[in-house]
């Protein structure tokens, strides 16, 4: 342990890399051993104080996706954090629909000279923001230059991660942000495209079982009445099978699970001296 601690003096690395090696060298034996884990985003906040307030009262670390230039966003940002919900942007991006983009919202026609100002704008208006995701999109996240833009940036930025909301299936903002080395990650399940409380158990019974299959999966849904009665029943019912964690936490998990994934890979490739002397 000495020496990795010395190694890890000599060479300049982020704080990040330095926790998933950590977690690498002493968790790998663990990971069959533990739960499922999901992750809930809840996006659009900053435009209703009550609504915002029920959201910040849901059990355990639900994170919390702000608009940029929404009314109360300062204010209901710092109310998440000393409750220990996770601050997100909800970043505002170019639809291929005909429907207006909210303020602080990034387009195509951008250079990035006023791409990168009015993200950094963004990202100034929502204290303690630890990561970003994206706010329809379904154009943007399409374009790699101006995805590449993004990610540059955040890598400039201090321990931001990024979510792809996915709000199209040729979205390629996840695969621009692994190229970049920033943490990522993609929505697994909408828990609200359809405001109704029945559809929406159907949507978190969705959840719960990729989470079961895969070990991990992340959820995004809306501080709508429906939602929330929803989530104030069935997170405080979570077995111990399965676990609500912070996006951070599952994404470490999730880069220690792949980088297991790439040693098995790796190892099939090269038989073993038992099997190459018989």
């Amino acid at each position: 342990m000495r020496k990795v601690c010395i190694a890890l003096a000599r060479v300049r690395i982020t704080h990040h890399k330095i926790l998933l090696f950590l977690y690498c060298l002493l968790a790998p034996s663990l990971l069959s051993a533990q739960p499922a884990v999901i992750s809930i985003i809840l996006d659009d906040m900053g435009g209703h104080l009550d609504a915002a307030r029920r959201v910040l009262q849901l059990p355990g670390p639900v994170a919390c996706s702000f608009l940029p230039l929404a009314p109360y966003t300062r204010q209901l940002a710092q109310e998440a954090y000393v409750q220990n919900k996770e601050v997100l942007l909800h970043l505002p991006m170019q639809t291929m629909r005909d429907r207006p983009l909210d303020a602080g919202g990034l387009t195509l026609d951008m250079s990035e000279a006023v791409f990168l100002q009015v993200l950094r704008e963004d990202i100034a208006k929502v204290p303690h923001v630890s990561g970003i995701n994206n706010h329809m999109g379904s154009l943007l996240t399409q374009h790699p230059g101006h995805m590449t833009w993004l990610m540059q940036e955040m890598g400039r930025q201090q321990a931001l991660f990024f979510i792809d909301s996915r709000t199209t299936h040729s979205s390629i903002a996840y695969n621009i942000a692994q190229e970049n080395n920033i943490p990522s990650a993609k929505r697994d399940v909408f828990l609200d495209d359809e405001r109704d409380v029945v559809l929406i158990e159907k949507q978190f019974d969705r959840l719960l079982d990729l989470a079961r299959k895969n070990g991990h999966a992340i959820a995004i849904g809306h501080p709508y009445p429906e939602t929330l009665a929803v989530l104030e029943r069935r997170l405080s019912q979570l077995s111990k099978k399965i676990r609500l964690v912070p996006l951070n936490k599952l994404l470490l998990m999730h880069e220690v699970a792949d980088l297991e994934e790439q040693k098995k890979w790796q190892t099939s490739l090269y038989p073993s001296h038992r099997a190459v002397k018989n």
